[in-house]
C-alpha cells in the first residue's frame, strides 16, 4: 500500500514540476523546478529497485547538470523583454517543430503497437547473476566491458565543462591586467597609508 501511495505522490509532484519548468517565465525558476523534478524522478527509480539510476539522477543531474544550468542562466545577462520578443518572432517555427514532434510520437507509438523489430538473438553474455545487487552488476559491466566508453563519456563531460567556463568567462574592460610578481614585491608601507582626516571633509580616493 505504501508503495502505491509513494508512486502517485512522486509522480504527481514530478508532473507538476515538469509543467512549471515549461510555464515559468523566469529561467532561474525553471531550473529550480527542474531540480525538483529530478529529485522526484529519483524517488520513482528507488521504488522500482533501480537505486543506481536514482543515485545518478541526484549526483549527476542535480549535482552537476542542473547546477551548471543555473550557473549559466545566472551568469548571462538575460533581457526578458528581448526574450519575449524573440518568442513571438519564432512562434511559427516553434509550432512547426511541435507538430513534427507530435507526428513522430504518433508514428512511434503506432510502430511500437505493431510489434517490435527483432535485431538479433540474445546470446546470454549480458545475463545478470540473480544474487548480485544492481550497483555491483552495473559496476562490473562499466569497468570491464564498457570501460573505454565510460572513459570517453568522462572526457566528453570534461570538454563540456571547459566549454561552459570559456563561454561564461568575461574580460573586464578598463582595468589593468593583474601582475602577480608586482603584488608579491609590494612593501607594507606602500600598501597602507595613514591619513589624519579632518572632521567634516570628504576622503580622497
Amino acid at each position: 500500500m505504501i508503495q502505491i501511495v509513494s508512486f502517485y505522490f512522486f509522480a504527481a509532484i514530478l508532473l507538476a514540476a515538469a509543467a512549471m519548468v515549461i510555464f515559468s517565465r523566469n529561467p532561474v525558476h525553471s531550473v529550480l523546478w527542474l531540480i525538483v523534478a529530478f529529485f522526484n524522478a529519483a524517488g520513482l527509480m528507488v521504488l522500482v529497485g533501480a537505486e543506481f539510476i536514482a543515485m545518478l539522477l541526484v549526483i549527476v543531474y542535480v549535482g552537476a547538470v542542473a547546477v551548471l544550468f543555473l550557473f549559466v542562466v545566472m551568469m548571462l545577462d538575460i533581457d526578458f523583454a528581448e526574450l519575449r520578443a524573440g518568442f513571438a518572432k519564432n512562434l511559427p517555427l516553434g509550432l512547426l517543430l511541435a507538430i513534427i514532434l507530435v507526428v513522430e510520437l504518433v508514428l512511434g507509438l503506432g510502430a511500437y503497437r505493431a510489434g517490435a523489430v527483432e535485431l538479433g538473438v540474445a546470446d546470454g553474455a549480458a545475463k545478470v547473476v540473480t544474487n548480485t545487487p544492481n550497483i555491483e552488476a552495473i559496476g562490473a559491466l562499466l569497468y570491464s566491458k564498457y570501460v573505454f566508453l565510460f572513459e570517453t563519456a568522462g572526457l566528453i563531460l570534461l570538454v563540456a565543462m571547459i566549454g561552459a567556463i570559456v563561454l561564461t568567462h568575461r574580460k573586464r574592460t578598463g582595468t589593468r591586467p593583474q601582475n602577480i610578481s608586482q603584488q608579491n614585491q609590494r612593501r607594507p608601507e606602500d600598501a597602507v597609508r595613514n591619513v589624519n582626516q579632518p572632521v567634516g571633509q570628504g576622503v580622497e580616493i
